[in-house]
């Protein structure tokens, strides 16, 4: 696995679960975004440059595959990395693996857009900030075990 990847473990929990006894849609939404922090965290030098020059990473838009069921006990892995850059948006990538067989349960493509908080709208993604984002790109085949 590339170093320029998160990855967040975790246990499916009970008050993940529907009525079915699968993990609910909506859990992933928040097991992506715990995997989003964890990959910011490992940046924190591009966050606080973000912050200093008045910019926002924000969601603008996630496409999810669901592959295959998590249920209660399940030891998974949320990898997360940012596979696109360009001049108006990107796009984070994540996988989230069931550890006992490597199965994909989910896989998402979130596109996010470098919001200008003084204006409020889409800023460019430009200058220094292109640079470091380019840096931490990866390709898909990088979330391959």
């Amino acid at each position: 696995m590339s170093d320029l990847l998160s990855r967040t473990a975790l246990r499916v929990r009970g008050y993940h679960l529907d009525g079915y006894g699968h993990v609910n849609n909506a859990r992933y939404l928040e097991f992506m975004e715990d995997g989003r922090w964890a990959f910011f965290d490992q940046q924190p030098q591009l966050m606080a440059g973000l912050h200093q020059v008045g910019r926002a990473f924000v969601v603008v838009n996630l496409n999810i595959d669901y592959r295959n069921a998590a249920v209660l006990g399940d030891d998974l892995a949320v990898l997360t990395g940012i596979t696109r850059v360009g001049e108006r948006s990107g796009i984070c990538h994540h996988r989230i693996i069931r550890r006992r067989d490597s199965a994909t349960v989910v896989s998402a493509d979130l596109t996010f857009v470098l919001l200008d908080m003084k204006a409020n709208q889409a800023a460019t993604i430009d200058g220094e900030v292109r640079d470091a984002l380019g840096a931490l790109t990866v390709g898909r085949e990088a979330f391959d075990n």
